[in-house]
């Protein structure tokens, strides 16, 4: 009987305690929330130019390794909603910004049109693409990521095909995927 009392004892005040501890943890984060709310105050207004632009990441060989690394661009919604299949690669085509990375799409190319079928966007490039290093293999895979890996940062792309002279080039005939 008194063994009886004694764990009915320590079963109740157990109980007390996990109850008292819940409501202990429940209000010291409740405090530490109220504490860390602070009013964020802009140093400056948005203006309408920003609001309009947003950043997009272009694909450029680095200098030191070859190896692709983006490029952050700051670009105007306006100049990206209607096509931004076009704006990407003409953007890509007009070279780095950065001091690090090297412009990879040859001189004077240029995107005669792009179009999506499906998943795919086709781009027509002149014939000027085709003026590439040919004897490093290098440049031609990095000319295909360069564009394939900036493309399918749209949602709407997965694949990407390349024209020349709006025919099917033999250099460029497959179909290409971005690599995991």
């Amino acid at each position: 009987m008194k063994n009886k009392k004694i764990v009915l004892i320590f079963t109740i005040l157990f109980i007390v305690l996990l109850i008292g501890g819940y409501f202990a943890i429940k209000y010291v984060k409740s405090q530490q929330m109220e504490s860390n709310v602070e009013e964020f105050v802009p140093e400056e207004e948005i203006t309408e130019d920003q609001l309009r632009q947003t950043i997009v990441s272009l694909y450029f060989p680095s200098k030191e390794t070859k190896e692709l690394v983006p490029e952050a661009r700051l670009v105007d919604i306006k100049e990206i909603i209607n096509n931004p299949c076009d704006k990407l690669v003409n953007l890509l085509i007009e070279g780095p910004k950065s001091d690090k990375t090297q412009k990879i799409i040859p001189e004077s190319t240029k995107l005669l049109k792009s179009y999506m079928e499906d998943d795919c966007v086709v781009l027509d490039l002149s014939s000027e693409f085709l003026d590439y290093n040919k004897e490093d293999n290098n440049v031609k895979t990095n000319m295909i990521k360069s564009i394939v890996n900036t493309l399918t940062e749209l949602t709407e792309v997965n694949k990407v095909k390349i024209l020349i002279n709006g025919s099917i080039n033999e250099e460029f005939n497959e179909t290409y995927l971005r690599e995991k």
